[in-house]
């Protein structure tokens, strides 16, 4: 009989102590890894824990926080470590901001990731049509395009003022009404002509006609312009900027589709190499293959 109590006793004990205890939590988290660094190189596979998360890198990436670009993927909740604050809202666009400052570390200050972003507004299929490789050539066939024509994004006007006004084509019927030396080039592609400000500024809704100006001095117009000659127009090639990208033509018939016989088929090879040499530059920094036919 003691020995009963005894066992009772002990029984009673330790429900007890399970009761004070707290019960052990199923399913807990798994530690935090390493706490990310912006200054850190992240290649594809490596993971760093941010926010209370763990991360991992699908791809190359330097200075991208966590949950604010899609290179990241969430493996998540993690430990307490790891801290930081929350992340910005990611803007959509496969070029991020840090890439963005990457390509044009001496860029003018006119040309800003704000404004390039508000311009992809105006033409949602680019740099977003295909798969996630497709749409990174296309951005850095866009943005080392734009860079040989500015010089890294350094001029907003045409340097050679002599040529302001030769850009009048006064058969048109609608004329030069913003005078004739009015039209010289401006923004990331350079828009120059009479013809051109008018088919562009119909095309985005801004009365660039009459207005040239707001190319110059509003950096979403300027980028707006910049794509709406990317993805609308042939130029001196057989198709678009953005049609050469997406259908697999290459980079080659985007030169061709901005100065054609100028720099193609021989017409000035140290300018093709010039934009083919910061294209595979961009593409290594989007983690992404050059592709096939570069040159024209």
């Amino acid at each position: 009989m003691r020995r009963l109590v005894s066992l009772f006793a002990a029984l009673c004990t330790a429900v007890g102590l399970a009761l004070l205890l707290p019960a052990a939590p199923a399913g807990a988290a798994p530690a935090c890894v390493t706490a990310w660094n912006s200054s850190s190189v992240y290649t594809g596979g490596m993971t760093a824990s941010y926010n209370g998360h763990n991360w991992y890198a699908k791809w190359w990436t330097q200075n991208e926080r966590p949950g604010g670009s899609d290179v990241w993927r969430d493996e998540g909740v993690c430990g307490t470590d790891g801290g930081g604050t929350t992340p910005p809202p990611t803007t959509g666009f496969v070029v991020s901001e840090a890439q963005f400052n990457q390509m044009f570390p001496n860029r003018n200050p006119f040309y800003t990731y704000a404004g390039l972003t508000a311009a992809l507004k105006s033409y949602p299929a680019f740099a977003t049509t295909g798969g996630e490789t497709v749409k990174r050539q296309e951005a850095a066939a866009f943005l080392a395009n734009v860079h040989h024509e500015t010089g890294g994004l350094v001029h907003v006007v045409e340097q050679n003022t002599a040529n302001y006004p030769h850009y009048c084509d006064a058969r048109q019927p609608y004329g030069c009404p913003a005078g004739q030396a009015a039209y010289y080039g401006r923004g990331p592609i350079q828009l120059s002509w009479n013809f051109n400000y008018k088919a562009a500024g119909d095309a985005l809704g801004i009365d660039l006609l009459n207005n040239p100006w707001r190319v110059e001095r509003e950096p979403a117009v300027a980028m707006q312009t910049g794509l709406w000659y990317w993805n609308t127009q042939n130029g001196p090639g057989t198709m678009t900027a953005h049609n050469a990208m997406v259908n697999g033509a290459g980079f080659g018939e985007t030169i061709r589709a901005i100065n054609g016989a100028l720099e193609c088929n021989g017409g000035n090879p140290a300018q093709v190499q010039s934009r083919v040499t910061k294209y595979q530059q961009f593409t290594q920094i989007l983690g992404v293959p050059a592709g096939a036919n570069l040159y024209c």
